[in-house]
């Protein structure tokens, strides 16, 4: 058996790598992945102070600031397809490793011009210009980022452990969410609200840049998981995937459509969501966040080692008919208290669980190693960017043309959508990957 096989079919190391291995390659994807998702998700948390200092206030309604805010936030996540595009062909032409090293460069550089971005008091229409640049730059790094790093998680996995492998994605994207959150709901805790929306938000960005320097100097040290016959063969064409394999690009953006609105309502906008509709106070929903963020992070190893024994499509179908038929009671049970809150926030991470403890390895195992990141990379961040990225814009659009309760019903219905996917989706987990 080649060095090709044993790596497609999951059955060995890296190439190159020395035995044992398997912990410095975690560290790389997590470490780095976690890095990746604070400086993105940093910008979600903190969007109700920086609505106030980028954004002029409409004299007739104070929902403009934020739903401005929130549509940069959706323009990032439309340069995802292109960085899943372009970011994946680097690490299906020139190997996971350079296009994890590119990604986080993008991003460190992203956050830190977040962090220097002039208020429109002092700049006017240059602020808000200076922002969408620096989540355009944050947008094209998240994109290629969930491309390179999963591919590169499931093939540096061994036998019957891709799901544990693949539930690193989503351990370490929570991981980074979870400080991003800690460190907005400390400044908050310690800084009055006008040094809060002076300076304070900018110090997470400033953390973020510094963060991802040091992701990139742990994944100095991974084993690249591309084979080496591949690497000196022809390399695939930008757009080779989605015109070989147009079915499974379409069953990535089926996979992806029901988990990715239900995850970042869930992770993202819920906080936001409970300040707007049921006058939650922005500090405790940020503490209230970080709990849940945490009891997520600790589902996911969980979640993965159960789809290694009894496979993907059941924790899939767990998900998407779950989160159908809850999220409207979930959300119309939000109240003001803190009680309230946690119980919504925390029901739904279990639900979650079902589709992002196995989303990396489900999208690995749908194509062969020559395209497989390009090929999860592009469908999967258009997808994203289509349903997650407006998440929280629709649903303050929603509360706007006051038919808030309308935004849960718009969720189960993309859950649904899913679900039938999920039900003609062969079962992969005890195969091997595509060489």
């Amino acid at each position: 058996m080649t060095s090709t096989d044993h790596v497609a079919n999951g059955h060995d190391q890296p190439p190159g790598a020395p035995p044992g291995s398997s912990a410095r390659q975690l560290a790389a994807a997590s470490v780095g992945n976690a890095a990746e998702w604070y400086d993105w998700y940093a910008y979600s948390f903190l969007a109700v102070y920086i609505a106030d200092q980028v954004f002029p206030e409409s004299t007739s309604n104070s929902l403009v600031p934020l739903l401005a805010t929130f549509a940069v936030f959706a323009v990032g996540f439309f340069m995802r397809p292109i960085g899943g595009l372009l970011m994946g062909a680097v690490a299906d032409r020139h190997g996971r490793r350079a296009a994890l090293t590119a990604t986080i460069l993008l991003m460190g550089a992203g956050s830190l011009l977040v962090a220097l971005t002039p208020t429109y008091h002092a700049v006017g229409v240059l602020a808000p210009v200076v922002l969408v640049i620096a989540r355009l730059v944050q947008g094209l790094s998240v994109g290629g980022e969930f491309a390179a790093s999963t591919t590169f998680l499931v093939e540096s996995a061994g036998p019957g452990r891709r799901g544990l492998f693949s539930s690193f994605q989503y351990i370490s994207t929570t991981v980074g969410q979870l400080i991003a959150s800690g460190v907005a709901a400390l400044l908050v805790l310690l800084l009055a609200d006008d040094r809060m929306n002076e300076w304070g938000w900018r110090v997470p960005f400033l953390i973020g840049a510094l963060f991802s320097l040091v992701g990139l100097w742990i994944r100095r040290g991974a084993h690249e998981t591309r084979p080496a016959e591949q690497r000196a063969g022809t390399r695939p064409g930008l757009f080779e995937a989605l015109r070989r394999h147009p079915r499974e690009s379409l069953l990535i953006c089926g996979i992806t459509a029901g988990g990715t609105i239900a995850y970042y309502t869930w992770t993202t906008y819920l906080p936001t969501y409970a300040q707007v509709n049921a006058n939650f106070d922005k500090g405790d929903a940020l503490v209230v966040s970080t709990l849940s963020l945490a009891f997520f992070a600790l589902l996911q190893p969980l979640g993965g080692m159960l789809s290694d024994r009894i496979g993907r499509k059941p924790l899939l179908l767990f998900f998407a008919l779950g989160f159908a038929a809850l999220v409207v009671p979930l959300l119309d049970s939000v109240t003001d208290t803190f009680a309230s809150l946690l119980l919504v926030q925390c029901a739904g991470m279990i639900l979650l669980t079902g589709y992002t403890s196995v989303a990396a390895a489900v999208n690995a195992e749908i194509f062969p190693a020559r395209v497989r990141a390009a090929g999860i990379g592009f469908p999967y961040s258009l997808t994203v960017a289509l349903f997650g990225g407006t998440a929280p814009y629709v649903g303050t659009w929603f509360k706007e043309a006051g038919h808030a309760g309308g935004f849960p019903w718009y969720v189960a219905g993309l859950c649904l959508v899913s679900a039938c996917f999920y039900l003609i989706l062969p079962e992969t987990a005890k195969g091997p990957l595509k060489g």
